[in-house]
């Protein structure tokens, strides 16, 4: 396991059909080292702070074998940090990751809690509607460290596993369980289990059990 970039940015201004919202999508790998704080890298900026950031959502990740498959998509060269990603890691599946699992890179110790649920600025960046449901069916979403101790991160940091979450659910599972096998109460049950979920996940999960189900469609959408 191993960062491929560190990749932080600031807000810029995105237009799609006459609209226009601020955006931290656009970002760039960083050659130097760069501090990870609780609610993620000194220098990176998210402009949607409901959806994006905040101290389960410190840090998004993303791994880099993903992109040959995205490059037979788009048909020009994919930027740096494509999908908006803070790490660009190799290595680190959704297959092979779990909800809870505890890294240490460089000085900073960080956990997994909640696969990435891509949003309607990506089509808005990429022009391309079908992209955020591309990635849920496909289940390169990506995901979500919180920050257990704040520190330097550096490209040449190896990604220590400290401790596999002793549940065991992969983010490919969570992904199944919250995008398309939706009212499989048993796996709801099996994810909400897991103390390090996110509280947003948490929350829809919860509801769905209830019988609440909610609608994640329309931010898809763009609604």
């Amino acid at each position: 396991m191993k960062i491929v970039a560190i990749n932080i940015g600031s807000l810029n201004e995105l237009n799609y059909n006459g609209k226009s919202e601020m955006t931290g999508l656009y970002k760039q790998p960083s050659i130097r080292p760069v501090f990870l704080t609780k609610t993620g890298f000194i220098g990176d900026q998210q402009a949607d702070l409901k959806h994006h950031g905040g101290m389960d959502k410190a840090v998004c990740v993303y791994s880099v074998e993903h992109y040959t498959y995205w490059q037979t998509i788009f048909p020009k060269e994919l930027p740096p940090a494509a999908f908006g990603e803070n790490l660009t890691v190799q290595n680190m599946l959704e297959t092979e990751i779990h909800l809870g699992d505890i890294f240490q890179i460089g000085e900073a110790v960080v956990q997994v809690t909640q696969p990435r649920q891509p949003c309607y600025k990506l089509i808005w960046r990429y022009h391309m509607k079908e992209l955020p449901v591309y990635m849920q069916n496909r289940g390169y979403t990506g995901y979500y460290f919180r920050v257990l101790q704040e520190g330097q991160v550096a490209l040449q940091d190896e990604i220590v596993c400290l401790a596999y979450d002793t549940h065991q659910i992969s983010i490919q599972f969570a992904n199944q369980i919250m995008h398309h096998d939706t009212k499989n109460m048993e796996g709801i049950k099996k994810i909400l289990a897991v103390d390090a979920l996110s509280d947003s996940w948490r929350t829809t999960l919860t509801k769905r059990l209830k019988g609440q189900a909610t609608d994640t469609s329309e931010r898809l959408q763009g609604k």
